[in-house]
C-alpha cells in the first residue's frame, strides 16, 4: 500500500503556486500594503491560514513573489542571450530581435511591471532586501553588451540602451488606464500591441544607427556582394 507522499507533495506544491499566481495578481493590483494574506488565501482557493503555513508572513510571500518574477526575467534574458551569441546575425538583427523579446515578455507578464510600480512609489524598500533584481538588471546589461561587441568603455552606454528599452516597453501598460485611451490604444489590442512592438524596435535601431560595430558576418556579407 502506497505512503500518499507523492501525492501530498503535488497537492503542496499546486497549493503554493496557487498562493503565489494569487498574490501576484493581488499585489501588483493592490499594492503591498493593499492585500492581505487573508484576501491572497481566498483568491488562491485555499483555506484561510494556508498562505501562512507556506509563508510565515505577509512580507515573505511578497518576497517570494517578487523573487520568482525577476527569476522569470533572469530566465528570459539567459535564453535570449544564448540564442543571439550563437545566431552570428549582425548587431542590428540581434538587437531587434532583444528588444522584441523584451517587450513579448513584457506584454505576457503585465503583473511583473505593475509590481515594480508599486515598489517604486513605496520607495523600493523590499527590493532593496532582494538581491535578484540587481543580477536581473547586470545580466541584462550585459546581454545588451556581449550581444552588440559593446567594449567595457562602452558600458555606460549599455547600461542607458537598458533603461531606454525597459521605459519604452512598460509605458503602455502602467498607462493602460491612464493615458492610452486618450489615444484609442489599449493593451489589450492586439493590433496596438504589434504596432507599439515594431514601434519600438524601429526607434531603438534608428537611436543606435552608427554605434553597432558590425560582426564578422556583416563583413562576410558585405564583401559577398
Amino acid at each position: 500500500m502506497g505512503t500518499g507522499l507523492p501525492d501530498r507533495r503535488r497537492d503542496a506544491t499546486r497549493s503554493r503556486e496557487a498562493i503565489l499566481d494569487a498574490a501576484e495578481r493581488l499585489f501588483a493590483a493592490n499594492g503591498y500594503e493593499g492585500t492581505s494574506l487573508q484576501e491572497v488565501g481566498a483568491a488562491a482557493g485555499v483555506s484561510r491560514g494556508t498562505p501562512s503555513y507556506f509563508f510565515r508572513s505577509k512580507a515573505e510571500l511578497y518576497r517570494a513573489v517578487l523573487e520568482r518574477s525577476f527569476g522569470q526575467v533572469r530566465n528570459a534574458v539567459k535564453s535570449g542571450r544564448e540564442r543571439a551569441l550563437k545566431s552570428g546575425e549582425p548587431p542590428e538583427v540581434v538587437l531587434a530581435g532583444a528588444v522584441g523579446e523584451y517587450f513579448d515578455f513584457i506584454s505576457g507578464h503585465p503583473h511583473f511591471a505593475r509590481l515594480l510600480e508599486w515598489e517604486a512609489l513605496q520607495g523600493g524598500g523590499h527590493l532593496g532586501e532582494l538581491g535578484p533584481h540587481l543580477g536581473a538588471i547586470r545580466e541584462a546589461v550585459a546581454a545588451i553588451a556581449d550581444e552588440l561587441g559593446f567594449g567595457a568603455e562602452d558600458r555606460g552606454h549599455a547600461e542607458q540602451l537598458v533603461l531606454s528599452i525597459l521605459a519604452l516597453c512598460w509605458f503602455p501598460l502602467i498607462h493602460a488606464r491612464t493615458l492610452l485611451p486618450g489615444m484609442g490604444g489599449s493593451p489589450d489590442d492586439p493590433a496596438f500591441v504589434s504596432n507599439r512592438r515594431q514601434h519600438i524596435i524601429d526607434l531603438v535601431l534608428h537611436g543606435m544607427r552608427g554605434r553597432l560595430t558590425p560582426t564578422v558576418s556583416t563583413v562576410n556579407h558585405a564583401e559577398a556582394l
